[in-house]
């Protein structure tokens, strides 16, 4: 395209009225439920849109409006950003993409051809972040760059951190007044990783934390040796961000080597962990550890999810957290403090928690030379797809993995049990037989109580899931799974109400907006998006 009509197509998009400005009070607020301005629509993570013109009473009615295909075989787990009806999202590795939210059209496409680099698990990118006119993205070769959201122009790009010293970034971007917050992926490489903030119109890093304390810090002698210095821990999924406290929160990785500890003695803080860091300086208010000393590779990289409501008869400022090693909790997100925690699928790595919070190990419950069935698999019961809490119908709603276990072998990578050992691989774009037997994961969408978290109500999933959730006013809960169907569930019953086949793997989570007074429901599966909405 050449620069006239690249001027002219400009031209007539800013006439369209499209491409607004986003102020921080937009993203904050999240008051205008047409958009969805971050990665889980709300800084609380809630993932939850007051948009109800799909509902369960016309919900069968949903037809497909548009699809995008991307040029990528990559793993898509993006979920996209959506701004005054443009469509913003990644197609993999790192080309960014705005589209029109109502009819799929291109507006604009921007390139970034990262430098080799490795990665543990595939190159890809989860999502953006938007503030004014300029769109924030992570790159694979561990890269944070800014682009004009109108034209797509590179505005500037920053190295983070070193892509030959095995860093890269997965994870959406999330802004905070005038800082962008990223992490470091690569803690199964060994690496020592960090989260930073940036100035979001220079790149400047305003600060830097280390998830590893190095010497003279506290946690520091939870790793025996030089283990620290390539320990892991690394943040490769979405914050969250409590206005009042001025804290934004991080989950971390496993520890490396992620299944030999023997190298690496203690507790290995703050591998596995929440971390509360002051927006400001990135000074660590708090932490709560999940998982001590992990040999099972029980990266509690899932999604914050932060409530405010009563607990136990005190209103409380709350986070809930489905974490991959089978267990959920509730934290206290100002103070970091253990109220509750329980299994929510089979796990026998532990037997309970002490009056700290503190996981207690169940005996020989171990990587042995012999090998140990221990559930959840290495995989988890959850693994990074994000959650949702419905504040109209008080429900914390979960994707996730039954009846996960694996043989865990000393100083080895855990081997599979049952006869389909391609069941739980990590996800990829194009379906697979599916032969399961009695001793296999099984994937399920459950609703649970936010008081108690006991199940409320389950819907069994063909296949196990990579995918995540949506929660509306709608009276509906959006999800999907390996298999490929992408479904509509009742959110008080969990009752089926619609489903749709899209002939490839739902590894990202469903978002909803609206344009012009029509509501759209999007996911990702294999390497398309795929935009619904109800018949006109």
């Amino acid at each position: 395209m050449n620069k006239v009509l690249i001027v002219v197509l400009f031209t007539c998009l800013m006439s369209e009225g499209v491409f607004s400005q986003v102020s921080f009070e937009d993203i904050l607020d999240a008051s205008n439920e047409n958009n969805w301005l971050s990665y889980s629509r709300s800084l609380d993570n809630q993932r939850h849109s007051a948009l109800d013109q799909i509902n369960t009473g016309n919900v069968s009615d949903l037809k497909l409006q548009w699809v995008w295909q991307a040029r990528s075989l990559e793993k898509f787990e993006t979920t996209p950003l959506v701004a005054d009806g443009v469509l913003y999202t990644v197609q993999a590795p790192n080309d960014v993409v705005a589209l029109d939210a109502a009819t799929g059209r291109i507006f604009w496409t921007y390139n970034h051809e990262p430098e080799p680099s490795r990665t543990c698990c595939g190159r890809v990118n989860r999502g953006l972040a938007i503030l004014g006119n300029t769109i924030f993205m992570g790159t694979v070769d561990a890269h944070l760059i800014a682009l004009d959201a109108r034209a797509g122009n590179l505005l500037w790009d920053v190295e983070v951190a070193n892509p030959d010293e095995l860093f890269s970034i997965t994870m959406s971007p999330m802004v905070v007044e005038d800082k962008v917050y990223i992490g470091t992926a690569g803690g199964d490489l060994g690496i020592r990783a960090f989260v930073g903030a940036y100035d979001v119109k220079t790149g400047e890093e305003i600060w830097r934390t280390y998830t590893i304390p190095g010497p003279g810090e506290f946690g520091h002698d939870t790793w025996s040796g030089d283990s620290w210095i390539t320990g892991g821990a690394a943040v490769w999924n979405a914050g969250a961000y409590d206005e009042e406290a001025n804290l934004v929160y991080f989950g971390t990785g496993n520890p490396a080597p992620d299944w030999d500890g023997r190298d690496r003695l203690g507790d290995n803080l703050y591998s596995d962990s929440v971390l509360a860091f002051d927006a400001d300086t990135g000074e660590i208010k708090w932490h709560y550890q999940f998982t001590p000393h992990d040999e099972m590779d029980y990266d509690s990289t899932q999604v914050p999810v932060l409530v405010d409501r009563l607990w136990q008869g005190r209103e409380r400022k709350l986070m809930y957290w489905a974490n991959r090693n089978g267990l959920m909790y509730v934290l206290d997100r100002v103070t970091g403090e253990f109220l509750h925690g329980k299994p929510f699928v089979a796990v026998n790595w532990m037997t309970g928690f002490d009056e700290t919070g503190r996981p207690i190990r169940a005996e020989g419950m171990l990587p042995t030379p012999e090998g140990t069935v221990i559930r959840p698999h290495v995989h988890g019961a959850i693994n990074w797809a994000p959650t949702a809490y419905s504040p109209k119908h008080d429900l914390y709603y979960v994707a996730h993995w039954e009846d996960s276990g694996i043989m865990a072998i000393e100083g080895q990578f855990p081997q599979g049990l049952g006869i389909n050992r391609r069941q739980t691989t990590m996800g990829s774009v194009a379906l697979e037989p599916f032969l399961n037997n009695d001793e296999e994961a099984w994937g399920v969408i459950r609703a649970y109580s936010p008081d108690t978290l006991d199940p409320v109500w389950e819907f069994p999933l063909g296949n196990i899931t990579w995918g995540g959730v949506l929660s509306t006013d709608g009276d509906l809960v959006f999800g999907g799974g390996k298999d490929g169907y992408f479904v509509a569930l009742d959110a008080n019953t969990g009752e089926l109400k619609w489903k749709a086949s899209l002939g490839g793997q739902v590894n990202a989570a469903p978002m909803t907006y609206a344009v012009n007074g029509k509501q759209y429901i999007a996911i990702a599966a294999g390497s398309s998006l795929f935009t619904f909405a109800l018949s006109d």
